[in-house]
């Protein structure tokens, strides 16, 4: 675990001091004096100051605010650039014009010694790698800021991939944590716009994120899952994870050999079939979306392998996703409604997708929804570009205050990189085509007969209880009420539909009794073989059934329809 103190006068903690003016000199350098002003920090670092020109920025006028912060965070380094690549996901919190600059972030750093990598092996396992591994190259096939990536060998496995946390790594982290906690603290306390995000909140959650992409047997543990869901997919390879060679600081797996998917020319050369690739690449990530609801987060182009015979391979699982039953069913409503080109049923799926403090103005958003539209499927649908769709349905959600959580932003983040890596390889790729099958299967799913009864159980389940605390709630007002320590203010027309909820809720209750009651008497028949029988069955419990199948289904889409907007 991360040991991350909160730091009250930055001066009294001396190992974030020089850390802490660095910072201040890269924000000054790129023109943000107004933040270091704002925050007031000079009070509390003056002797740092004078270290730092305000005169020697770079001209920044040329570029964004946005564009800026990203040159911010990629100078601050490691933290502060996951911290961007996170912030990049949060459309909850981050504008759209921040969200498109922090996705260019690159976490590509030089690699350090190796004398210092063999330090951290012994650290680990108490071995020098000669010991450890048959033999282990000195040079990184990859570098990172959290990582760099050996190819070794070991006896009885043959390659292996070696990802080795960098040395100091998390005293770093730590320090560039306490300085983001201690900027958080002051923007609660001194900027009234940024105290309504809670960036302490924010940076708390953060710590907690790399705190777990730091630990290496998390990854570990994803990686195997990932493999066994995909047991006997014959287009899918999954590396096997060396167990005994790995630790939460080092991470031993199953060396692959294949072509990064986005290399052409390498895919031609060894005869591969591109559109095949492209079909699987979909459909496998589709899977791990609309029927696994666990994903695999980054799928860049560096993280997706291609082997002989068109067989794809999975890689760096330290980032995945996860998608609820509920969210797969509204994105799908999404999707369906968009393709329809129903800008209502649009609309009102976007609301329930998203977050809001106030509701917005349902017609105005409803008819930017059918421009959106307009805009985008004038043309057929495989000419639509997801990623363009996604960014343009990102600024109608921003102008209308409705924030995307980051869950769902991220599986349209997906959706949309994999559309991009697709039509590379084949123009004609075709998205909603491969999507089609899962939106198929998820509305069929809402429809079987075992999730119309989950259903209904559910609602009897909650009448029940509803009958159960509502009396000894109603007595505790009452009480409360007399001992006038509850006063009461209802205008005329609250009052109404007060009483007008009452009445459609007892109604809606005592159709769900008379529901259980068929049910539980169709049973009864069907049990004793009550005559007179058809094809063996008791007519009674058979009609018994039927009518309580179809009042059970109109008490379920009755309430849906009224809990739409």
């Amino acid at each position: 675990m991360l040991s991350i103190r909160k730091i009250g006068a930055i001066g009294r903690t001396y190992r974030n001091l020089k850390r802490l003016r660095k910072i201040i000199a890269i924000l000054l350098k790129y023109g943000f004096g107004d933040i270091i002003a704002m925050l007031k920090i000079d009070r509390y670092i003056e002797v740092g100051l004078q270290f730092v020109s305000r005169n020697k920025g770079i001209r920044f006028e040329k570029f964004s605010r946005a564009a800026r912060v990203r040159m911010v965070l990629e100078e601050l380094g490691p933290t502060f650039i996951k911290l961007g690549q996170i912030l990049s996901t949060r459309t909850d919190i981050i504008p759209v014009e921040f969200i498109q600059e922090l996705a260019k972030l690159q976490d590509n750093v030089p690699p350090c010694e190796f004398n210092d990598i063999v330090k951290v092996i012994v650290q680990e396992f108490e071995m020098f790698p000669d010991d450890l591994f048959e033999f282990m190259d000195k040079v990184p096939i990859a570098s990172a800021s959290i990582g760099q990536v050996y190819r070794a060998q070991i006896e009885g496995y043959g390659e292996v991939a070696v990802k080795i946390q960098r040395p100091g790594i998390k005293k770093i982290i730590e320090v560039d944590v306490e300085i983001m906690l201690y900027f958080a603290a002051l923007m609660e306390r001194n900027v009234e716009e940024m105290a309504l995000h809670k960036p302490v909140k924010i940076v708390e959650e953060f710590a907690r994120t790399i705190d777990k992409e730091m630990d290496y047997t998390i990854e570990a543990t994803n990686l195997e899952w990932f493999k066994s869901q995909f047991k006997g997919d014959l287009r899918v390879y999954v590396p096997q994870v060396i167990k005994s060679k790995s630790t939460s600081r080092i991470l031993t797996m199953e060396f692959v050999r294949g072509i990064k998917i986005s290399d052409i020319m390498a895919l031609d050369s060894a005869g591969l079939n591109k559109k095949k690739i492209v079909a699987r690449g979909a459909d496998l990530i589709l899977k791990q979306i609309f029927e696994l609801g666990f994903f695999h987060a980054d799928p860049h182009p560096g993280n997706i392998f291609v082997m002989p015979k068109n067989i794809i391979c999975f890689l760096d699982f330290g980032m995945m996703g996860t998608v609820t039953k509920q969210n797969r069913e509204d994105f799908v409503e999404l999707i369906d409604s968009v393709v329809k080109k129903d800008s209502t049923a649009a609309t009102k799926t976007i609301l329930k997708i998203t977050i809001y403090d106030k509701d917005p103005d349902f017609k105005a958003l409803e008819r930017d929804v059918t421009d959106f539209m307009g805009m985008h499927l004038y043309k057929p649908i495989k000419d639509v570009e997801i990623g363009k769709l996604l960014r343009d349905l990102l600024l109608i959600a921003s102008n209308y205050q409705l924030r995307i959580p980051a869950d769902n932003f991220l599986m349209l983040k997906v959706i949309a990189t994999l559309d991009g890596i697709a039509r590379q390889l084949d123009p004609d790729f075709n998205m909603i085509d491969h999507v089609a099958p899962f939106i198929l299967k998820i509305k069929l799913a809402k429809l079987s007969p075992l999730r119309i009864g989950e259903e209904l159980v559910k609602i009897v389940g909650d009448s029940l209880y509803f009958m159960h605390t509502f009396p000894k709630d109603m007595l505790e007002i009452t009480k409360l009420l007399k001992e006038q320590k509850l006063t009461v203010q209802i205008e005329d027309n609250e009052l109404r539909a007060i009483i007008s909820s009452r009445d459609e809720s007892n109604s809606r209750l005592s159709l769900a009794i008379v529901i259980a009651s068929l049910i539980l008497g169709s049973s009864l028949v069907t049990v004793y073989q009550i005559p007179p029988l058809v094809f063996g069955l008791p007519a009674i419990g058979l009609t018994g059934f039927a009518s309580a199948f179809l009042m059970g289904i109109w008490l379920l889409f009755s309430g849906k329809k009224k809990n739409k907007y």
